[in-house]
């Protein structure tokens, strides 16, 4: 027997829970899989949702800390403090929850989802592809006119058709921990070569507990691992007091792809999410990009089905509306390049005390962004002269991508 699907989605996260909801709302036949044999686990990032996504899915009662603000520490240990208690940043949600609750959304707008289920065949045909998908051990024969790979940093549908890979993969550990006294509804940020060379660590609220956590590139990491630079944070730097009291209660190390692939679709096969690379190179988010990557695309894709029409040139062309993107991609990754990973300490200890001046912490309170920093750094090039010698080598990016 042969089960027929308009399209199958492979990755019951919330970007392929929201990729499968759109389509199904467009009256599309979808079918769901998910290797796990539950909703939500394991966990893997840092648990941030911005407004936008939020929005999209009215989801606020998964949230356990509304975050309208942050403190960032320098190498040094000085700090600055910016946001608004009245405006909402992000929201740090219980992701077990957060993704539950997105596929639910999805199975009540008429998709199917098999659990313990992943692809182990795939063979793109003229008007489909052929998959065999275990299912809890067993092989079933599934035909599809689309396959959507929504399965992570590690792709198995990237990694079938040579799909190619993502620009930059980032390596992150988290820990979960009881403990930490911060202020209510403010993360914090540190940096500093010897707890996270070229990027920040974070102390994320969570309700009851707190994230805590480092991500770098495995080339700036040398031969130490995120466990021995989470080590120094916590142990031996500027602010070790603040964890002295802190009791571990979990534990999750992951990739984080960023730099969406060159062809993120061919012929009858189309990636999101982590699997295309999606996530954010300023602060490695992936849910907020990724949701704007299925309005993107769906409404294009959706014609294509309805069509049977999804060939490669197809696809390239729908693909091609991406490219907006792209280059705020670049943007941003130029932007995180000039003023933290291409910097020294003593450069960085030089640009907080640019951005401790009033009229700079005003100016990110009013411009700052996390999915979109681009606005705030064209205003500080413009407006703060200190920071364009910092800048030199990202300029031509930040300004035309």
């Amino acid at each position: 027997m042969i089960y027929n699907y308009d399209v199958v989605v492979v990755g019951a996260g919330p970007i392929g829970g929201y990729l499968s909801k759109n389509l199904s709302d467009l009256g599309h036949n979808v079918l769901l899989i998910e290797e796990h044999a539950e909703i939500g686990r394991p966990f893997q990032c840092a648990g941030l949702v911005n407004p936008g996504a939020m929005e999209k899915v009215g989801l606020e009662d998964t949230a356990l800390t509304r975050i309208w603000g942050a403190r960032l520490h320098s190498p040094s240990g000085s700090f600055i403090e910016i946001g608004d208690p009245s405006i909402t940043r992000t929201w740090s949600v219980c992701r077990k929850l957060f993704d539950e609750q997105v596929v639910i959304q999805s199975i009540k707008s008429g998709t199917e989802l098999w659990l313990s289920s992943n692809p182990i065949s795939a063979d793109i045909k003229e008007d489909y592809v052929d998959l065999i998908i275990n299912v809890d051990g067993s092989e079933t024969k599934v035909r599809t006119k689309l396959l959507c790979g929504a399965d992570g940093a590690h792709s198995w549908v990237r990694r079938k058709f040579k799909m190619g890979r993502p620009k930059e993969m980032m390596i992150g550990l988290q820990i979960e921990v009881t403990g930490y006294e911060s202020q209510e509804g403010c993360l914090e940020l540190f940096t500093g070569d010897n707890i996270s060379p070229g990027f920040f660590s974070w102390a994320i609220p969570s309700g009851d507990t707190t994230r805590i956590g480092v991500w770098s590139k495995p080339n700036l990491l040398g031969k130490e691992s995120c466990e021995n630079f989470l080590n120094n944070l916590m142990n031996n730097s500027p602010w070790k007091d603040k964890f002295s009291q802190c009791k571990e209660v979990g534990r999750f190390c992951g990739p984080v792809p960023s730099g969406i692939l060159k062809k993120p679709m061919i012929e009858r096969v189309a990636l999101f999410g982590d699997a295309a690379g999606i996530c954010k190179p300023t602060t490695g988010g992936g849910i907020g990009p990724g949701f704007k990557q299925v309005d993107i695309l769906v409404p294009l894709l959706s014609k294509a089905i309805s069509d049977n029409n999804l060939s490669n040139k197809k696809m390239t062309q729908i693909s091609s509306s991406l490219n907006e993107m792209k280059r705020n991609h670049r943007r941003k990754r130029a932007l995180r390049d000039a003023f933290l990973t291409e910097v020294s300490e003593e450069e960085l200890d030089k640009i907080f005390d640019i951005w401790s001046r009033p009229e700079v912490i005003k100016l990110i309170n009013e411009l700052g962004d996390i999915e979109n920093p681009i606005p705030l750094g064209l205003r500080m090039l413009k407006d703060v002269p200190e920071f364009r010698k910092f800048a030199k080598k990202a300029a031509m990016a930040i300004l035309w991508g």
